[in-house]
């Protein structure tokens, strides 16, 4: 098969759906499919879910592309997804217990405690850590569930247990192991210090890639049942890395805010930096000697589902629609705290949580949608001053994701944080497309970086309004008051 002829495979594992993608050989998208997955919380503060979940999805995604798709064209497989999810796996290949996922908020204690065993963790991993992040995660089930922790052959990120499904290798990716703590970010290896401290070893962890690399090959059986050939499997990244390189953000100074269930502002470095007072992440980048910074907010997209979903139990759609043709006052709307998971960047707070602040009799569905969407976008915005306060800028901002199909949601960004926004082709499925890429870029290994994670073309870019500045700057002081003035009550 020519090259020309070649498609490539894109896998993303989210938290609210798997997304399996389809691009051809010069990285442009052909299909899409995806199955929605839904979240356990069964006590305050947990987020689970069962990984078993996550290969049936797959299973109807794939099956599903294929009714339109000859996949026997598919030449390689990149993988992505969510991030810290802690999947533990018996030496047989079974699930332990349902997986613990990145907005779980259950692990407090032993964050402090994994700080007090490895005094220069910081250091290690660049970042303080936190509760949704996966060492931790290990260390509760540790001391909560001491049976399930004696049986662990392996500790997996969630996109690396489809990998296992699909190919029967352990391995993992820089950039999704970068979220774990147990990785040494500047070196680009496991630390073995950090393992010890969690009551693990080297050998329970994935062998790890860069994003480009082969890990393996799709097994032969599941290759058959997907009505593909035993095409080579990519190591690929993190979600946020893999939407980056998905919409070309490959080079220092290049920043993505990425707008899903959760909120990321992503900048790539020309090297390893770190803010970790400030709860920034500093993480590996998804290709070989690149490294990025983070800001992230745990409720994003998700906020608005949940106003939808719960509160007015009507269609985001409906709400969107409705909110463009609404005049809204927007010195009097009311503020909106997006703390529904707690919050990371810059608060670092797992008790933090969201409300509504001076509602009236004329505070309609309207201006609270406004209010969420608002709330969301300070949000982003104090998580931009931290992450640029450890020396790292953008000289522009693609945003991606879900929500960013809203063109009011962008043009609100632009205005919040007085920055162009620019909103490209194939951004709502750019981790997917990332993954896709890499799985491009492993294959077509004569093709440069630059080649393959080239920008897709600009479909709107969106400039701040003079006109509201003033408002914005006040009504976001207000923001942040209020979180300031309600920290003391959270529970």
């Amino acid at each position: 098969m020519s090259d020309a002829q070649s498609m490539y495979l894109g896998v993303d594992l989210g938290t609210s759906g798997v997304k399996v993608v389809l691009c051809d050989s010069d990285g442009g998208l052909i299909d899409s499919e995806s199955v929605s997955l839904s979240v356990s919380r069964p006590k305050p503060l947990w987020s689970e879910q069962a990984p078993q979940d996550w290969w049936a999805a797959l299973n109807t995604a794939m099956l599903q592309l294929g009714q339109r798709q000859t996949l026997t064209q598919v030449s390689a497989v990149g993988l992505t997804g969510q991030m810290h999810g802690a999947t533990l796996i018996d030496a047989q290949g079974n699930v332990i217990r349902p997986a613990i996922l990145w907005n779980d908020g259950r692990c407090q204690a032993q964050c402090d405690e994994l700080e007090s065993l490895v005094p220069n963790i910081r250091e290690i991993t660049g970042n303080i850590i936190m509760p949704g992040f996966t060492a931790p995660k290990v260390m509760w089930v540790r001391e909560h569930e001491p049976a399930h922790f004696e049986q662990i052959h392996k500790v997996l990120l969630p996109k690396d247990y489809l990998r296992f499904l699909m190919t029967g290798d352990f391995a993992s990716d820089m950039s999704d192991a970068a979220g774990t703590m147990w990785l040494d970010v500047a070196k680009r290896d496991w630390n073995i210090e950090v393992l010890e401290a969690t009551g693990l070893t080297r050998e329970q962890m994935p062998q790890l890639y860069e994003g480009n690399s082969i890990t393996g090959y799709l097994s032969e059986s599941i290759a058959e049942q997907w009505g593909m050939n035993s095409i080579p499997v990519i190591a690929g990244g993190g979600d946020n890395a893999a939407g980056a390189l998905g919409v070309g953000i490959v080079n220092n100074g290049q920043a993505m805010l990425s707008l899903g269930t959760s909120g990321v502002y992503f900048v790539v470095g020309d090297g390893f930096y770190s803010n970790p007072e400030s709860a920034v992440h500093s993480f590996c980048h998804a290709l070989p000697d690149r490294w990025h910074l983070m800001s992230v907010m745990l409720s994003a997209a998700s906020c608005l589902q949940w106003y939808s979903e719960n509160v007015v139990k009507r269609p985001v759609a409906e709400l969107l629609s409705e909110l463009v043709t609404a005049e809204i006052d927007i010195a009097s709307a009311p503020i909106f705290l997006p703390y529904l998971s707690g919050e990371r960047t810059p608060h670092n707070n797992v008790h933090a949580t969201g409300s509504f602040f001076n509602l009236n009799h004329e505070s309609d569905s309207a201006v609270m949608t406004y209010a969420v969407l608002e709330g969301v976008c300070f949000g982003f915005a104090d998580g931009i001053d931290a992450l640029h306060a450890a020396g790292v800028s953008a000289n522009e901002i693609n945003v991606i994701g879900g929500g960013a199909r809203s063109p009011f949601w962008r043009q609100l960004l632009s205005n919040i944080i007085g920055q162009p926004i620019i909103y490209r082709e194939a951004g709502e499925v750019g981790p997917g497309l990332g993954a896709a890429k890499l799985a491009l870029c492993a294959h077509q290994t004569q093709k440069s970086f630059g080649d393959i994670f080239d920008s897709p073309p600009i479909v709107e870019q969106h400039m701040p309004e003079a006109r509201v500045a003033e408002i914005y700057t006040k009504r976001r002081q207000m923001f942040k008051d209020l979180y300031q003035y309600t920290t003391p009550i959270f529970s």
